[in-house]
């Protein structure tokens, strides 16, 4: 549920979510998304300037609230939810999770150029997965990317992921809102395929939870 924070002597609701990825798969995209939705639901929305590099492979990284916010930084282990679409950017975004963190990570890693030109390296998926459960309490691995080829199209990974965050008891944006502001705000083209993958999304952590 969206915390309170004791401001100034006024209580106020606020939902923090910190976006992260790389370069490619929609992250802006995504987070303009769900303000968008917020808005139409008549709540307010504050979004971050991009950090790292929006070119492809770059790291990219997206703070927003939802609720009566003025700044969109999100501080250390004050994130509601952790929205990894990189499983090794999830991790590095590790400093954003408190006790109340839910996190959903996308499991399929893309690999830095550097690491195939020897320069650095990248460590096996299950030392990562290892090492999100350990730091986070409310933990959901879906591999996204799976879910967007089923839905028919790799590029809606970011969809998927919304899907997902739709899915989470306490978010604070319905899925029909979602789902109508994807519609405004992608081709027309491209609906069939996301809402597929936005329905994909969802009924996987539908699924987490009822495993639970």
């Amino acid at each position: 549920m969206p915390r309170k924070c004791d401001w100034g002597n006024e209580m106020k609701n606020v939902y923090q979510i910190h976006l992260t990825g790389v370069g490619g798969q929609g992250i802006i995209r995504a987070s303009t998304i769900i303000g968008e939705a917020a808005m139409k639901k008549g709540s307010k929305a504050v979004m971050s300037e991009l950090h790292g590099m929006a070119e492809r492979g770059g790291v990219v990284t997206a703070e927003m609230k939802i609720g009566d916010a003025s700044s969109a930084l999100v501080q250390k282990g004050d994130a509601d939810l952790l929205l990894g679409l990189e499983p090794v950017e999830a991790l590095r975004s590790l400093d954003k999770v408190g006790p109340n963190t839910t996190a959903i990570v996308n499991s399929a890693p893309i690999i830095p150029f550097t690491v195939s030109l020897g320069i650095s390296s990248y460590p096996s998926l299950s030392q990562v997965i290892t090492e999100l459960q350990a730091k986070i309490r409310s933990l959901f691995i879906l591999d996204a990317l799976d879910l967007a080829r089923k839905a028919g199209d790799l590029i809606a990974l970011n969809i998927v992921m919304l899907g997902a965050a739709a899915a989470i008891p306490g978010f604070p944006v319905g899925k029909e809102l979602l789902l109508a502001s994807i519609k405004e705000t992608l081709p027309a083209s491209t609906i069939e395929v996301n809402s597929a993958a936005f329905e994909n999304g969802y009924q996987a952590i539908v699924e987490g939870i009822h495993r639970e």
